[in-house]
């Protein structure tokens, strides 16, 4: 046992040691796209024809310093075409005099005034319009009865939060009021950090009943694991990754079911989620098996407070309410 011990003291330090790497390497956090520089106007979406009728989607991700990563999808994007048991093309690309340029295996193409054009395998031809998608939930109000947490006002509901930048929530944030079963409307914002990677990245967490993490992070254009954006943490990756790019606000639509005892005190229902993430359901009646670290609770029978994380990075938040059922 004391040699457990001291293993598991030897990987917290070493975790805590990664974390602080991590945080120094993040570079700035942009909250003003006007102030981001000029790869944040290259980076987004981009929608258009491959050929004369194939729609194709491309994801083109900032990587700081005129660098560029970027994820071809085809019949269109995620949630708007594209089916995920399909394949994906990545390329890489670099700014040469105001021209992104990129390359991959039978795809090469350059971004300039907001145009990706380009030669296809068997070449074929390609032309791309940049677009920003919004969710179809962005500002819906909040129904007769519900529970306002935010509205931009004050931060009155909240034990934690302040607020940020006008009229924004900044975090750590946890609601006074606790609740069993709900559904939950959240709009957010993640900053732009191109230098920054993985969960360094635009990190933060919206914890259902303080105890079930699922995720917030800038993980626009990765696989969509279950430690990035719309993941339960260490349960569930999301069905698909519906993260649109830095400083675009989005939102979480959630219906939750608490996990259900006997008299004895056994659980016979666990909880039961469905998110829909920018209007796309990403998880659809999942069962919640157990809690997940970070939250301040550890108790499933206990109704409990909506927690939303800090981790260091500027997240935003805003309209955000609940309706108990």
């Amino acid at each position: 046992m004391p040699r457990l011990t001291a293993i598991l003291s030897l990987l917290f330090v070493m975790a805590i040691s990664m974390t602080a790497a991590e945080a120094a390497d993040k570079g700035p956090a942009y909250l003003d796209g006007e102030k981001a520089g000029p790869d944040f106007k290259v980076q987004g979406e981009y929608e258009g024809k491959i050929g004369k009728d194939t729609k194709v989607g491309v994801q083109v991700i900032a990587r700081g310093d005129g660098k560029f990563d970027a994820v071809v999808f085809g019949n269109g994007l995620p949630g708007s075409g594209w089916d995920p048991r399909q394949p994906k093309i990545h390329l890489k690309g670099e700014t040469n005099d105001d021209i992104v340029e990129f390359t991959g295996l039978n795809f090469n193409g350059a971004i300039k005034d907001g145009i990706f054009a380009g030669i296809a395998e068997d070449a074929v031809k390609f032309e791309l319009r940049k677009i920003q998608r919004s969710s179809p939930t962005m500002g819906l109000k909040p129904p007769e009865g519900a529970i306002v947490l935010f509205d931009g006002t004050n931060v009155d509901a909240l034990a934690e939060g302040k607020i940020e930048d006008g009229k924004l929530l900044g975090v750590p944030v946890r609601s006074k009021q606790k609740f069993n079963n709900y559904t939950l409307h959240l709009e957010f914002r993640s900053p732009y950090m191109p230098e920054a990677r993985g969960q360094g990245r635009g990190n933060s967490g919206m914890y259902l009943n303080d105890q079930y993490e699922c995720q917030i992070l800038d993980s626009f254009g990765l696989e969509g694991k279950n430690n990035e954006c719309g993941g339960f943490y260490q349960i569930q990756e999301p069905k698909v990754n519906m993260c649109l790019p830095p400083l675009s606000w989005q939102t979480y639509d959630v219906d939750f079911q608490a996990a259900k005892f006997d008299s004895e005190g056994k659980k016979v229902t666990p909880a039961i989620v469905t998110v829909r993430q920018n209007g796309v359901v990403i998880h659809d009646k999942l069962k919640l098996p157990h809690t997940t670290p970070g939250g301040g609770q550890n108790d499933e029978k206990l109704p409990g407070s909506l927690y939303l994380q800090n981790h260091g990075d500027p997240v935003r938040f805003r309209n955000f309410w609940v309706v108990e059922k």
